[in-house]
């Protein structure tokens, strides 16, 4: 049975999921004509599914510092816009070749390749759109910082760079020096901009602030540690998307370098880690707590 806390934890997940999946209906307008298929492409690769973790870090963070939960959720909208992008170009035939995502078929076998390219494009543009909307918050000065962050995250030295270092880990072998800088671009930038962006919204302190990105690094490297594992041992049930594919691909992971057990145990290190990041904080910060045992023992 559940605990309190891993209750709560699930409460807080489904409140920002709801939450934000109404922000994204709007913001994901429907249109007609021509342009009709690259909106019905875009909601279908965004509006529900998925866990809304990305956002429920966004949403938990700001709230830390009683940051505005509107502004917040416009935030966390624009992340999952970023990641929902990045997912469809993932899955794209010239980078994953995947046919399913969250239990349903990819963007590119749904509608078409040149579609989902588009769809992705559009993604990342609006969310950057969404940011620099005066809705999300009303000093400039903050939303400029956000972007900023995002841009960095999503970018070259961010989520694209740990892309093309995925890519070429299929053909080069990395150490674990190697697989953790992949890692710390293509999962952890996004994760740790989340958080940031909490205490951006907030204007925490530098103390603050500094102890929510350490708390990050360690979630991301955790949250990294847990997908290579769902891919060794789980099902596409679980997942919603194929597995075993890095195996097939001779592409090194933790998994393959450090073997199950031992990945599995260095997965509950990393959470141990993010939350001593956090004594800092108060209670508040306990459902951030709660989601680094989360995601070490995730099962999808």
């Amino acid at each position: 049975m559940a605990n309190t806390a891993t209750l709560a934890l699930e409460k807080a997940l489904k409140e920002t999921a709801r939450d934000v999946e109404e922000v994204l209906e709007k913001i994901l307008s429907t249109k007609s004509g021509y342009e009709g298929r690259l909106s019905e492409s875009m909601r279908y690769a965004t509006l529900g599914g998925g866990k809304r973790f990305r956002p429920f870090l966004v949403a938990t963070s700001a709230a830390l510092f009683s940051a505005s939960r509107l502004s917040a959720l416009r935030v966390a909208a624009a992340v999952e816009l970023v990641h929902c992008y990045s997912l469809v170009h993932d899955d794209l035939p010239a980078m994953d070749d995947d046919d399913l995502r969250r239990g349903q078929p990819t963007v590119h076998k749904k509608f078409d390749e040149a579609t989902a390219i588009l769809a992705g494009d559009a993604l990342l543009t609006l969310a950057f759109e969404v940011l620099a909307d005066p809705r999300t918050h009303e000093d400039g000065s903050i939303r400029a910082e956000i972007i900023a962050a995002l841009a960095v995250a999503a970018g070259a030295h961010g989520m694209v760079g740990g892309q093309m270092l995925d890519l070429a880990a299929e053909t080069v072998d990395l150490d674990m020096e190697g697989i953790a800088h992949l890692q710390r671009l293509k999962t952890g930038a996004l994760i740790k901009f989340c958080c940031e962006a909490g205490a951006i919204l907030g204007t925490a302190s530098c103390e603050t602030r500094e102890a929510l990105l350490n708390y990050a690094y360690e979630l991301g490297l955790t949250f990294q540690i847990a997908d290579d594992l769902l891919d060794a041992e789980g099902t596409i049930e679980e997942t919603g998307k194929a597995v075993g594919k890095d195996a097939a691909a001779g592409k090194a992971t933790f998994v393959s370098i450090m073997g199950t057990d031992r990945a599995r145990e260095q997965a509950k290190i990393h959470a141990k880690q993010a939350i001593k990041h956090l004594a800092i904080f108060d209670d508040a910060a306990n459902p951030l707590r709660e989601a680094a045992t989360f995601v070490a023992e995730r099962k999808s």
